[in-house]
């Protein structure tokens, strides 16, 4: 019989070969040069394979890896496959054409982006979903930015740090709850310690946001602009109050903390019928919307550019982006590769403050490799958890480090987060990510105290997934 090599763990070079190759390749080919960035993550998941093959895996190791990562993605990209049928049927039944005519009416352009980020905080602490937010009160947004003549890069910016509030510090988002999980905490005292980082940062983008404000409003908005774009929303979409109907649905299903699909598909079931009553459109076509996505055909290419948006189909693209970075996860997680990397990290952490930094640089380390917000939660939780205990620490600091590093993900281009607020806002990531100031600034604030010694929890209890400890 022919003998298996035995599997030996990667040396430190090993384990960097692969995450170099992939900087390179990203950061050179889809960057600088625009080459596609499957391809680009397919050759990164090749050169991980061949270092896997060095180190004794088989294919078949590296398949089982490749599949793991991507069975794990799998709820997330349900969700926002859905999120391509919600966003279609909304436009197609007047609901997202309404709310844009009904912000160019009241939002001032020097207050624009302060209000795009505090609107979308609102939503998705309700929700507890930046996806959901982003594609329906966020598309909102971006037309009334297109038609105030607002830049689309920090108006894209503005939404997508809204958007990601409730994503850290909401009780129903999931990613909260998987940081308490995987180091054994209660969410409630999380949440609670979070806010000591969270709303700092949150408050300096608004700053950031009301400052940058200000110079729009030097900018002569045309309102002769605003007058054709709702004439145009006017003209091809009749409004009525049973639009408001499939956001209540599912801004009410998730604040009664009902599951995400089934609330998406009632109110895209509902917003087809909509269309249907209000809006003149056929079931049959409202169905094709929901597979090919909404087909503006207004007298402006701006607003035909705009709601022609949508699908399953466009949806599949970035899932398809999705199973490339995945499969590079797979490989480098199934070969030791990053529980290394992660393992020398920890080593050097002998001070609360480099522990705490650890714990952060662990988390930013994973979000950078995997693209994936909850792999980045639950791989160092897990493998800092006895570190933090062993110091004396609450297992809330180390959630907290976890929550605030994962949330850059949407500002990581081959990233899931990254490619679907792309898709759905129709900016690149490259353009939005220096205006997503809540995103990068919130791992410093824990870095901060830490360093200072403030807000650092002590450990009261052994059991601390009861309320209090």
């Amino acid at each position: 019989m022919k003998s298996v090599p035995a599997k030996r763990k990667p040396a430190l070079w090993e384990a960097f070969v692969p995450i170099v190759a992939m900087a390179i390749l990203l950061g050179g080919g889809y960057g600088i040069l625009q080459l596609p960035v499957e391809i680009l993550l397919i050759c990164s998941s090749v050169i991980a394979g061949l270092m896997a093959l060095r180190l004794g895996y088989t294919w078949k190791d590296i398949e089982a890896g490749i599949i793991d990562s991507i069975a794990k993605a799998m709820p997330a990209q349900m969700i926002i496959i859905v999120v391509g049928v919600m966003i279609a049927s909304w436009i197609a039944c007047g609901s997202i054409p309404m709310l844009i005519d009904f912000g160019l009416s009241i939002v001032s352009p020097s207050l624009f982006l302060v209000t795009a980020c505090i609107v979308c905080g609102i939503i998705s602490l309700l929700t507890g979903t930046a996806y959901g937010t982003a594609g329906t009160v966020g598309i909102a947004f971006i037309g009334i930015a297109q038609g105030m003549g607002i830049p689309l890069a920090p108006a894209a910016g503005a939404i997508v740090a809204g958007s990601y509030l409730g994503d850290k510090i909401s009780p129903f988002a999931a990613s909260v709850n998987l940081a308490s999980a995987a180091v054994r905490c209660n969410v409630i005292d999380t949440i609670q310690h979070l806010l000591w980082t969270t709303l700092p940062a949150y408050l300096i983008g608004l700053v950031v946001y009301w400052i940058a404000g200000s110079q729009f409003a030097i900018h002569n908005v045309s309102t002769e602009k605003i007058a054709l774009i709702q004439g145009a929303l006017r003209t091809n979409f009749s409004y009525h109050w049973l639009l408001l109907l499939p956001p209540a649905i599912v801004l009410f299903l998730t604040f009664r903390r009902k599951p995400a699909i089934p609330g998406m598909l009632i109110s895209s079931a509902v917003a087809l019928l909509l269309a249907s009553l209000l809006q003149g459109k056929s079931l049959v076509a409202g169905m094709e919307y929901c597979v090919s996505g909404y087909k503006a055909t207004t007298s402006m290419a701006e607003v035909n550019q705009l709601l022609s948006r949508g699908g399953l189909q466009e949806m599949m693209k970035i899932s398809l982006l999705a199973f490339c970075a995945f499969a590079f996860a797979g490989i480098v997680q199934k070969a030791g590769m990053l529980d290394l990397l992660l393992e020398k990290i920890l080593r050097y952490a002998k001070t609360t403050a480099l522990l705490i930094a650890s714990g952060v640089a662990a988390a930013l380390t994973t979000a950078l490799v995997t693209g994936s917000a909850y792999l980045s939660v639950l791989i160092p939780g897990e493998l800092f958890a006895p570190a933090f205990k062993a110091k004396g620490l609450a297992a809330k600091n180390l959630a907290r480090a976890t929550q605030e590093a994962h949330s850059i993900v949407p500002i990581v281009p081959w990233a899931i987060a990254g490619v679907y607020m792309t898709g759905t806002l129709g900016v690149s990531t490259w353009q939005y990510a220096p205006w997503a100031v809540f995103n990068y600034i919130g791992f410093l604030v824990p870095l901060f105290y830490g360093w200072i010694g403030f807000s650092v929890a002590p450990l009261k209890s052994d059991d601390e997934t009861l309320s209090g400890s």
